[in-house]
């Protein structure tokens, strides 16, 4: 990170926020001081996660900033730089196709194409979270109060076409289970949500299957010991 700060261009650090279904994006600007930007996510009925703030915090900061303006972006979210670099420089034919949050996605490789077309350079810089760099703590702090902020507005509304799956799942608290009410577009949780309530299902087929040859066996036993003869 040492000499970053004297870069010649706009340096910029962005984050995103999930925190119980709701989630906020920001990021803030080290050559304009007073230049913060954030925002709510919408799309909640469709799940949270961090990967959709962090995508339009970086989203935000190319809007921001003029095409023709050097830019430095800090963040802290391997896999979203991953997700754009897929759309940087030469390789295989990159497709949309399968991608989450195709829109948000989609809205800053258009900027990132036209910065490439006008030979601007554009550097992210992937920093560690929650070790004391100022540039990601303030990014931090802005996605955070983005949520909890009545002031702060709404981007990106719009629902998909892609099915939304709700499940419940348990939670352990102090020796107690109780169960917490998700829902989400097909994911990992969605596939594992569907693997345990298929076990679950097993698990409670065979108990049924058990209990009923016990009960029988009880009976018999009963009988027997009462003296009645058991025909067969």
């Amino acid at each position: 990170m040492l000499g970053t700060y004297g870069f010649q261009g706009q340096v910029t650090a962005g984050d995103g926020s999930d925190k119980q279904g709701k989630m906020g994006a920001g990021y803030n600007n080290l050559r304009r001081k007073k230049k913060k930007q954030q925002c709510k996510v919408g799309r909640e009925e469709e799940g949270s996660s961090s990967n959709q703030p962090e995508l339009a915090a970086i989203f935000q900061a190319l809007r921001d900033t003029l095409i023709e303006e050097l830019l430095l972006y800090f963040c802290d979210n391997q896999s979203l730089l991953k997700a754009v670099a897929r759309w940087i420089g030469e390789g295989g034919k990159a497709t949309l196709v399968g991608s989450l949050d195709v829109d948000i996605l989609a809205a800053a490789i258009e900027i990132l194409r036209k910065r490439i077309a006008a030979g601007t350079a554009t550097f992210l810089v992937k920093v560690k979270e929650h070790r004391g760099e100022p540039a990601n703590e303030g990014a931090d702090i802005v996605a955070d109060k983005a949520i909890s902020d009545p002031k702060v507005g709404t981007e990106w509304c719009q629902r998909t076409n892609r099915a939304v799956f709700t499940w419940r799942k348990p939670c352990r608290e102090a020796g107690k289970v109780t169960y917490q009410d998700h829902h989400s577009t097909f994911n990992n949780s969605v596939r594992d949500a569907i693997q345990r309530g298929a076990a679950e299902h097993e698990v409670q087929k065979h108990e049924e299957k058990l209990t009923g040859v016990w009960k029988q066996m009880s009976t018999l036993r009963r009988r027997y010991e009462s003296g009645v003869k058991v025909t067969t």
